[in-house]
């Protein structure tokens, strides 16, 4: 008994655009899923008030860069990881030397580097001399004698008098600060993840239908 095994050209012209079909709509989900993504993280971080510029350091990229693949990827990622996985996280931070973290008051006003002001950087500022004051209930402080502008910041007094001289506390000083939990980035990635099969599909139907 002989066998003889013939492949119809036009199987495999079939095949061949299945899988053409299926590379297309792999990378084309992969594509949508990883362009939904970065859009609803940077919805959520703008929903939580961290701002437009922390929204728009989320990225997303899209493999290959050309062409189409079964083994299309998709990445999302920040480029402000540090600042984006505390608000993500919600981490206890301490102080690195293991005595105070300063937390400013609107007195103290804004670092002219950006960012949080420190206790050095104030004095160097305002030319004022800052005084510990130790409280067993409640974060110490750090005060200064001075006066209050119109913005509400401690600032050197002019008066000789004294007059509106007022001992103000520029920092608060706790041993440490919980951060809270201000974000839920794996919540939408799970999303993303879920719907990925779905996309498929739906771009291998729309491919073929073409």
């Amino acid at each position: 008994m002989k066998l003889k095994l013939a492949i119809d050209p036009d199987i495999v012209a079939l095949m061949a655009a299945e899988v053409a079909a299926g590379e297309r709509a792999v990378t084309a989900a992969m594509r949508e899923a990883g362009t939904g993504l970065k859009s609803a993280w940077r919805t959520q971080i703008t929903g939580a008030g961290l701002g437009t510029r922390l929204a728009n350091s989320i990225r997303s990229a899209s493999f290959p860069k050309s062409g189409e693949s079964l083994n299309a990827a998709a990445l999302v990622w920040s480029n402000a990881p540090v600042i984006i996985g505390a608000h993500d996280t919600g981490p206890l931070i301490r102080s690195k030397n293991g005595f105070w973290l300063a937390i400013p008051t609107p007195a103290a006003g804004k670092s002219t580097r950006g960012g949080r002001i420190t206790p050095g950087e104030w004095e160097r500022r305002t030319g004022l001399r800052l005084r510990f004051i130790y409280r067993r209930r409640g974060p110490s402080l750090l005060v200064a004698e001075g006066r209050l502008n119109t913005k509400g910041r401690a600032v050197a007094s002019r008066s000789k008098t004294g007059r509106g001289v007022v001992t103000a506390p520029i920092f608060l000083l706790v041993p440490q600060v919980k951060l809270p939990k201000r974000l839920d980035l794996a919540r939408d990635a799970e999303r993303a993840a879920d719907r990925l099969p779905g996309l498929i599909v739906a771009n291998w139907v729309e491919g073929r239908g073409g």
